[in-house]
């Protein structure tokens, strides 16, 4: 696992994209600081640590659907900041398989707001079987989305 998606799966992405920039532009309300008084400016974001028009910090919650948007999702809870896959089998490893839940812990933008917990199984006689996760795996995941979250906070302040 290693961040990375497959082109095989870009139609897949594409409508999780379509479907967040949808689910996060009719939650997004603008500040109306000016109204009523006269000659006053609205005071300008600089793309704040803390974004949470969608109940969790926004750029964590994008960093994960797209970390992993190349698994089947099952549930995904804005609010609670909760996205749980269904099992996933590399097609280059049929023989094992991954199923994923992200927990976005807080509404800043910080190390510990992001746990991600993993389930492996193998092929076993004619079924699956659980096997270990390496912790080094789900570190990795964890530094993936914070690594994406903060770029998304880059790129917000240019």
């Amino acid at each position: 696992m290693n961040g990375h998606t497959s082109t095989a799966n870009g139609p897949l992405r594409r409508a999780l994209r379509v479907a967040l920039v949808i689910g996060l532009s009719a939650g997004l309300s603008l500040p109306l600081a000016a109204c009523g008084r006269k000659n006053a400016r609205p005071k300008a974001d600089m793309a704040a640590s803390r974004v949470t028009t969608i109940g969790v910090n926004s750029y964590l919650w994008r960093a994960a659907l797209d970390t992993v948007s190349f698994m089947p999702l099952l549930q995904t809870d804005s609010s609670g900041g909760v996205i749980v896959t269904d099992w996933y089998a590399n097609p280059a490893n049929p023989g094992e398989r991954v199923k994923l839940t992200v927990t976005i812990l807080d509404q800043d933008l910080r190390a510990d707001a992001v746990r991600v917990a993993a389930s492996r199984q193998v092929a076993a006689g004619g079924g699956w079987a659980d096997a270990p996760v390496q912790a080094a795996t789900v570190q990795r995941l964890e530094d993936i989305i914070l690594t994406k979250a903060r770029e998304l906070r880059r790129s917000a302040l240019r």
